[in-house]
């Protein structure tokens, strides 16, 4: 019997090990059977999931003793062949195992093959004659009460329901079903995220909007492409409250016109409700009958499920959510939007390491959609790349209705300081705008990038500051439950009352933190409503969106929080923006600090002045002549880009040459230490001048949960070419159990 009458496929088991095994396909199960399906296969005793990835076996290949696909889960791919090919190029490009990649793109309850949730329903098969309905009521009051409560129903009711409420027993449904006056039937109960429209303030009119001439331009040039069905990537450079979410709404508007399918990817879960609302309301309007499939990884797995499998099957066409919505199935994908493309958000700190605006790029060009992203402050790679004209560039430079920039005021903190002999958590500036805006019934955003009360506790006696006993930073104070707090590996002790080491009873509590701001919030605005919008403060289910519900409503006067507040959120009466410590992102080791600096900058205080009145910003700074700083008084995009773009090429950082962060780590320092530089004379004598390499050194945090990290940088003119190489030399490498190694492709976090 030769291959093709028994039918070989070729499969990837999600059981932990990256490796193909193949099976043959029962005659029953071949119809099923193609590229990207879920099965179940016997691998030792046990059944496991695997995604079909090929089918046929090679040649010369020994079939005899090859075990059998033993089911089907789904009746469609699971893995579309566009997926299954990203995923095959993730895999290469970020230097990670193939399961590892499946497993990222297909949500756990499809892994396990979870079944649909359904429930029995009861309605009426046939119409009773009179004299039988009579006869009923006689003989079996119990079914003739059944009966009739159903006939006045208009749709089938749900069977548990309708027993509880009538106080009947399931042997009357049996009763009745068998004279074949009920039917029984399932129906698939959908678990719909955000169904319940929390958000009333943030529902916008469901007709579009008069296009002012940059938006037109915009929405003209991208219907345009989205006619020509082929791959390319734009650019939608826009200031912000420039109305770029209007030009996606129309070019998805044009996308489901052509019957394609949206992927919408926003940076964080917090700007998910107020996206999926927007498209909802328009999308009943312009396009009744298209489902938005909300994804992220806040949901329930019900909630998952549901939407991964509308999207499967076709019943929706349209995905709105953060990073891992770019894994959505969706079918016949003609658009993929990443707004706020610059956020480092969309980077996955995890294996695989991907970037989700890239694999968003990638997927698009394995399906011949078009890629829109979107930005106040693109990333230098993504402008750069507009420049060389692999990307179209559409620009927004006016905002809505012709709304001003807000007014930016730099307060020089050294200055603040000496005039009011200590240094202020608040500036004059900042308390006046505040308290004129309360009085005007208007509200203020106060941003720091930092939670908690104070970033340390030192003597004053001695000098002494405490640090976790895990990492290599100082715990962090919070004053709500008076303790000090590790940011990275979440150690928690009691603040002391003395100095640990000396006994004194003078400690300090150095540097800000948003509960620091709060309180000194309300000490200015007493008879005001503050919130603090952090990770501590959102621990309770649900708190993140009743804070914006409240925000929207006006029920809060001032809202504090961390960079979750800096991005894409619309409050019309937010009037004042203060960015109380503009220097926490600027100090940094990365030769990214200035442009995540300016990008927050900048973002933040497009948080003021989208309504109909003026917005002013003032930003508190130690160093007011930083380029970032100077050039955001303007907004001036491409005059900090020439600046910093200028830079990055005389040291020959991305985007001109791709970085490459080799991370090692164990509980021996000396051991992490001597494996990094031996595997760095290794890579230096088989890759020569082919990467420029640059260390090993210590992390610039060198401990993390009792870790000691070292890292090693790559430099290369493109990835690809190095990485299977590369990824040979590691597999080859006599690594010892205790020191973790991890490549991080195109990273954003170096510390």
């Amino acid at each position: 019997m030769d291959v093709i009458a028994r039918m070989i496929v070729g499969v990837h088991p999600l059981a932990g090990f990256d490796k193909v095994l193949h099976y043959t396909v029962p005659e029953h199960l071949r119809a099923d059977t193609v590229e990207g399906v879920l099965v179940r296969v016997p691998i030792v005793n046990r059944l496991h999931l695997a995604i079909v990835g090929e089918v046929g076996a090679p040649r010369d290949f020994p079939i005899e003793k090859l075990k059998a696909v033993a089911e089907v889960v789904y009746p469609f791919p699971a893995l579309p062949p566009d997926l299954l090919r990203l995923a095959r190029w993730m895999a290469g490009y970020y230097a990670c195992g193939l399961d590892a990649v499946i497993e990222t793109m297909i949500p756990a309850a499809v892994r396990r093959g979870a079944a649909l949730k359904q429930e029995k329903r009861l309605a009426v098969a046939r119409r009773a004659a009179d004299d039988e309905l009579a006869t009923l009521r006689r003989r079996a009051p119990q079914q003739a009460r059944l009966y009739e409560f159903l006939a006045q129903q208009f749709q089938p009711q749900a069977k548990a329901l309708v027993l509880e409420r009538l106080g009947l027993g399931a042997a009357v449904v049996v009763a009745l079903v068998k004279r074949g006056l009920l039917r029984e039937e399932l129906r698939r109960i959908e678990r719909v995220a955000y169904a319940d429209d929390w958000a009333e303030g943030e529902l916008v009119a469901s007709q579009p909007h008069a296009l002012n001439p940059g938006q037109a331009r915009a929405v003209a040039a991208l219907e345009s492409d989205l006619g020509t069905g082929k791959f390319g990537v734009t650019l939608l450079h826009g200031v912000t409250g420039s109305g770029k979410t209007e030009v996606y709404l129309r070019a998805i508007h044009a996308a489901l016109a052509h019957e394609g399918g949206v992927v919408f990817l926003v940076p964080e879960v917090a700007l998910t409700p107020q996206t999926v609302a927007r498209l909802r309301a328009r999308l009943e309007a312009i396009a009744p009958g298209h489902r938005c499939v909300v994804w992220h990884s806040h949901l329930s797995e019900g909630e998952r499920l549901d939407g991964w499998l509308a999207l499967a099957t076709g019943e929706a066409r349209i995905v709105v959510g953060a990073r891992s919505a770019v894994f959505a199935p969706v079918r016949n994908l003609r658009l993929v939007v990443v707004d706020e493309e610059h956020e480092p958000a969309y980077k996955q700190d995890e294996t695989p390491r991907y970037h989700g605006r890239d694999v968003a790029v990638m997927r698009a060009k394995l399906t011949g959609a078009r890629c829109v992203l979107g930005s106040a402050t693109p990333a230098l790679e993504s402008f750069a790349n507009a420049e060389a004209g692999k990307y179209g560039l559409l620009q927004l430079l006016e905002r809505v209705d012709d709304r001003r920039l807000p007014h930016i005021v730099v307060v020089d903190q050294r200055i603040e300081a000496a005039r009011q002999r200590t240094l202020p958590t608040l500036s004059q500036r900042l308390v006046d705008g505040m308290q004129a805006r309360f009085a005007r019934r208007e509200q203020t955003i106060l941003f720091i990038n930092r939670r908690g009360y104070s970033s340390s506790m030192q003597c004053r006696t001695c000098g002494h500051t405490e640090e976790c006993d895990h990492c290599s930073i100082a715990l962090t104070y919070h004053r709500t439950d008076e303790t000090l707090r590790c940011h990275l590996c979440g150690h928690v002790r009691p603040a002391p009352v003395r100095c640990p080491k000396c006994q004194a009873p003078d400690i300090r509590w150095r540097g800000l933190g948003t509960q620091r701001v709060e309180e000194a919030v309300k000490r200015v605005l007493p008879r005001a409503r503050v919130e603090r919008m952090d990770t501590d403060a959102m621990s309770k289910k649900n708190r993140l969106r009743e804070i914006l519900r409240d925000f929207r409503a006006g029920r809060i006067d001032v809202l504090v929080g961390t960079q979750m507040i800096g991005k894409g959120l619309d409050f019309p009466n937010v009037t004042l923006v203060g960015l109380v410590d503009a220097d926490l992102s600027l100090h940094v080791p990365d030769f990214r600090a200035n442009e995540r600096t300016f990008q927050l900058l900048v973002q933040v205080a497009g948080r003021a002045g989208r309504g109909d009145r003026a917005g002013e910003v003032v930003v508190q700074t130690f160093t007011p002549q930083a380029e970032p700083i100077q050039f955001s008084r303007h907004a001036d995009f491409a005059g900090f880009a020439a600046a910093e773009l200028t830079q990055r090429k005389a040291f020959g950082y991305p985007p001109y040459r791709h970085l490459i962060q080799h991370q090692f780590r164990g509980r021996n320092a000396e051991k992490v230490g001597f494996f990094a530089r031996q595997w760095a004379k290794r890579v230096e004598e088989v890759f020569g001048q082919r990467l420029e390499l640059r260390g090993p050194a210590p992390s610039p945090t060198e401990k993390i949960k009792d870790e000691y990290r070292w890292q090693l940088w790559y430099f290369t003119p493109a990835v690809t070419p190095v990485m299977p190489e590369l990824a040979k030399l590691r597999a080859e490498f006599a690594w010892p159990d205790d020191v973790i190694e991890v490549l991080d492709v195109d990273p954003v976090n170096l510390g």
